[in-house]
């Protein structure tokens, strides 16, 4: 494992190596899928792993779900699922190391809130969070009092907070979305990669698998209270804002002037499949058709035109396999009509081969080969590598 002064001294390869981001990690994770499901070999995705393996692990405080010891460690769960002990023993050390870190970051977010001082992405999104950690504990420790804790912290977020005399949501963060995209004086995120729709999925999730603590429910609806409030209507069907400035939050309304891409990490669809999961782990119907219905229209030929990349992050990847797994909850039959159209255009956009990387999970071949998987198998996927995208 790389300590904390160790992490200055890991090579570009080494770094890239424990990213989902950015290749070894993810491409393991593909030959694991197609190992399970029979379009790949073992051999194949032995080698893969321990390439993933291989070398120092970082285990400093900036490790999340997409890099470092937790990303390593999920790799290592998703080829345990497939019958194969040494992974699961690996993954068993692994854990450890995991556990000392979310301490360390419930730690470090509470002396953040002590101080009132405005959390940040790095400290809760799904990425480099507390989101992404629990995440992973809700796979390799659901009854741990350590899930408990993070999502303790989570439901802390949900309650806003008073700050200038404006009030303000919990998870408020006062650097931009994007260095192209300036928000003055912050930003209240509403995608599922960075905002309140990745908290309220943790919380669903958690929640549908009887992982409950004090507050849970009652954050559930307070998340769901905040998406009522800001869901726009319009003849494309709902949608919701990327995120919500000052001004914004100040006059009750967005300036954002229609739907974006019906992308998993900021649009339609990522938003609508965490109130649907929302509505399942409270048993709320009419969220839940809310929902089911936002996602059947962000999916028509008209809202996909949107889409021009492949991957999982804001590409056709990302759209169908967050559609698939909603489909398989619904009551909307319309999203699972959709799904055969959906799996055209992701191999049309996987044939053009527009990545902005090579090789990773978000924006890559990786990604993009997972969901075909899915796409080709019309089935779950086996090893279950899609719970890092909160969607199951």
């Amino acid at each position: 494992m790389a300590s904390e002064p160790e992490r200055m001294m890991l090579t570009e390869q080494e770094t890239a190596r424990q990213s989902l981001v950015t290749g070894t990690s993810a491409t393991a994770l593909l030959h694991i899928e197609r190992a399970m499901n029979g379009a790949g070999d073992w051999e194949s995705a032995h080698t893969h792993i321990r390439q993933a393996t291989a070398g120092p692990i970082d285990v400093a405080p900036h490790a999340g779900l997409y890099y470092g010891v937790p990303t390593i460690a999920f790799v290592l769960h998703v080829a345990g699922t497939g019958g194969h002990p040494q992974y699961q023993a690996a993954a068993r050390v692994l854990d450890k190391h995991v556990a000392r870190l979310a301490q360390r970051r419930l730690a470090t977010a509470a002396d953040r809130i002590r101080r009132r001082q405005p959390a940040t992405f790095a400290e809760y999104d799904l990425f480099r969070g507390l989101t992404g950690v629990g995440a992973l504990l809700l796979l390799r420790a659901p009854s741990s009092d350590l899930l408990a804790g993070v999502l303790g912290y989570v439901i802390r977020l949900t309650k806003p907070r008073r700050v200038d005399g404006q009030e303000l949501p919990g998870w408020w963060v006062a650097h931009d979305p994007d260095r192209l995209l300036p928000t003055p004086g912050g930003h209240a995120n509403l995608g599922l990669a960075h905002g309140a729709a990745g908290l309220l999925a943790l919380l669903s999730l958690a929640a549908l698998r009887g992982c409950r603590v004090p507050g849970q429910a009652d954050a559930i609806e307070r998340l769901g209270r905040w998406f009522d409030r800001w869901r726009q209507d319009s003849p494309d069907g709902a949608w919701w804002p990327q995120w919500l400035t000052r001004d914004e939050l100040h006059a009750g309304r967005t300036t954002q002037s229609g739907p974006g891409r019906p992308s998993w990490c900021y649009g339609t669809a990522g938003i609508a499949r965490a109130q649907q999961l929302a509505a399942l782990a409270i048993h709320d119907p009419a969220r839940r058709g809310i929902a089911e219905k936002a996602l059947a229209e962000c999916l028509t030929d008209q809202q996909l035109q949107k889409i021009t990349e492949p991957g999982l992050c804001h590409g056709m990847a990302g759209v169908y396999q967050t559609a698939y797994r909603a489909a398989r909850d619904a009551n909307n039959t319309a999203i699972g009509q959709r799904l055969s159209a959906l799996a055209a255009a992701l191999t049309q956009h996987a044939a053009a081969g527009q990545y902005n990387d090579r090789a990773g999970l978000l924006t890559g071949a990786a990604g993009v080969g997972l969901a075909l998987e899915t796409a080709e198998h019309t089935t779950p996927p086996r090893s279950g590598w899609d719970a890092c995208l909160l969607i199951t």
